[in-house]
Parts: structure tokens; sequence; C-alpha cells
């Protein structure tokens, strides 16, 4: 399962950041990683360092499944991490309903 995490320069930590982020998408989509050809994370501030905000920082997930149109979800919240997890969430969600409709075909 290839997994890129791309960040704005307004998030700070990248490194460290990525390696959660991996992790937290690889255990999330264990259960599809044989279906799981690619995801891309994305993580930005809306409002960078201008002022801020009760939910400014943005996961974007979009994720690759053999056989099915690709997912993509978002979720802002007030931290990082939140948005991420909130992310990962919506995308656990989406894609059991997609490969749940596939199986019902």
């Amino acid at each position: 399962m290839l997994i890129q995490v791309r960040t704005d320069s307004n998030i700070e930590g990248r490194e460290a950041l990525t390696q959660r982020v991996e992790t937290s998408v690889r255990d999330a989509l264990d259960r599809f990683a044989d279906r799981v050809t690619r995801v891309q994370v994305h993580l930005g501030d809306e409002n960078s360092d201008k002022k801020a905000g009760d939910a400014d920082m943005r996961c974007t997930i979009e994720v690759r499944l053999a056989g099915l149109e690709p997912l993509a979800v978002r979720d802002n919240a007030s931290t990082v991490e939140q948005a991420v997890d909130g992310a990962i969430g919506k995308l656990v969600r989406a894609a059991e309903t997609s490969v749940g409709r596939e199986r019902g075909r």
C-alpha cells in the first residue's frame, strides 16, 4: 500500500507527523490492504498564519481501491491530529460502503 503525505508550508513537524499519519492510515485500512493501491493525504492550514480558527486545520484523503472509483474525504478541525482522525473515520466508513455495494452486486 503506497501512502503519500503532503503538507502545506504552514504545518510544523512534517517528518514526525508524516510517520504518524502513515501509521494511522495503514492501521485503519488494514482490512482493505489487498485492494488499496494508493492513498494520498493532504494536510493544510485553511487560513495559514493570518488568524486562529476553530476548525482551520484540513485533512483530505483520497484512496484508490482496485476495481472501484477513487474515494475522497475531508475533515476540518482545531488540530492536525483531530483533522486526520476525523478524515480517517470518514474514509473507513466510505470504504466499507463501497466494498459492501460491490459485494452486493
